[in-house]
């Protein structure tokens, strides 16, 4: 860029000499870094130079025998013009990056102590349905003590939230029984590995139900989650198909679940931690009339009585701690919503399965086929697939 500097558009950089040198001298010389040393006041007229960046007050010097003050003036540069924002920046995206990592790591591990303890109480205690309300009831108990002692913020929401809500509720309530009863049955690694298919059923149901189009690399990301879960439930050894067709289920109700959040929770000002609060309040009221009608508190009583003798005091315990880790895994996963984007979590989604699935191999000694692991390897491989070519 071209432009025309006089000697008295220099006055504020004299000024400043003056200031600093006390009007010793009236000889000023202006240099830059890519220019010359100029004599201003033997070259009065006026000045033309060119440069390509704007000039700053770098350093006032004085040398020579007559200590002539002299003000270096240098080119701006532009890239590094706010060098404590810019560090500012980079420390606050790095504390982004820890404070993510710290979301997931919780993540995860609440994740797979919940299932390790939720397996427990279902093989000594075959009452999902039961389990379920215990868990979502636990949840909802804490958070309404956080909000009477004020622990956490209360939110403030009205009638048409909850009636908006509803739906969600349902489909949550239907897939968290769904997944438990699949547990029930069969071992937490094939559930989760045939869990790991949900995007297929996202997409099916995206496609041919609200008519969306995606592109042709996410329908091709679906055979290998297909086919690695097909290949995974064949080779199973202790398959059942009540426990398949819950995770089956379980699937299908979570992605109507998503769908109805979307819809209906647009331009809602709810954090992530006191939305999944009430979403689990609105299905403990759904889903506690249901598990009455399907035990019953008498075959409760009995099969407690029959756990508490086999297994003993801790089993008060597992009952307890499966009921709290279910709570407080889902409430870190909707409060990573607010600070992540959806690819992130649904990457993070699927290495929380990884370390569930790797996990509960070890901790339940679940005997495993090389042809069952490639399965399952294949499908969460399909998953990520997904992950990248989907958001």
């Amino acid at each position: 860029m071209s432009f025309s500097i006089k000697q008295s558009a220099l006055a504020s950089c004299m000024d400043v000499s003056n200031s600093v040198v006390h009007k010793r001298s009236p000889s000023i010389i202006c240099r830059s870094s890519f220019l010359p040393s100029l004599n201003l006041q033997n070259n009065p007229k006026r000045t033309n130079l060119s440069v390509s960046k704007p000039l700053h007050i770098s350093s006032i010097e004085s040398f020579g025998k007559e200590r002539k003050p002299v003000i270096e003036c240098k080119a701006y540069e532009a890239d590094k013009s706010q060098p404590i924002e810019a560090a500012g920046e980079v420390k606050s995206e790095a504390a982004k990056r820890v404070k993510i990592g710290i979301y997931f790591a919780t993540w995860w591990a609440l994740n797979v102590v919940f299932n390790i303890y939720n397996k427990k109480v279902l093989n000594a205690y075959p009452y999902p349905w039961l389990t379920s309300t215990l868990s979502l009831a636990c949840g909802s108990l804490m958070m309404l003590i956080s909000w009477a002692t004020r622990i956490a913020e209360a939110p403030k929401i009205d009638f048409e939230f909850w009636k908006t809500l509803f739906p969600v509720a349902v489909a949550h309530t239907i897939g968290h029984v769904a997944a438990t009863v699949s547990m029930s049955k069969v071992a937490v690694s094939f559930t989760h590995i045939i869990k790991s298919g949900e995007p297929a059923f996202s997409v099916l149901v995206s496609r041919f139900l609200l008519g969306e189009t995606f592109p042709p690399a996410v329908y091709l990301s679906l055979l290998p989650i297909i086919g690695g879960c097909a290949l995974a439930a064949v080779t199973e050894l202790n398959f059942n198909m009540i426990g398949f067709m819950g995770a089956m289920i379980s699937n299908l109700a979570f992605v109507f679940r998503n769908i109805f959040s979307k819809k209906g929770m647009k331009g809602k000002s709810v954090s992530g931690m006191n939305y999944y609060a009430c979403l689990s309040m609105l299905s403990l009221l759904i889903l506690t009339p249901f598990a009455i009608a399907v035990d019953g508190p008498q075959m409760w009583a009995a099969g407690w009585e029959k756990a508490l003798s086999q297994i003993g005091p801790q089993f008060v315990w597992w009952v307890a701690a499966q009921s709290i880790f279910y709570h407080l895994y889902n409430q870190v996963s909707y409060m990573s919503l607010d600070q992540i984007s959806p690819l992130t979590f649904s990457i993070g989604n699927t290495m929380k399965r990884i370390s569930v699935i790797v996990s509960s191999i070890i901790i339940f000694h679940t005997p495993v086929q090389p042809i069952n692991a490639l399965g399952a390897a294949i499908a969460i491989l399909g998953t990520f697939l997904y992950s990248q070519d989907y958001y």
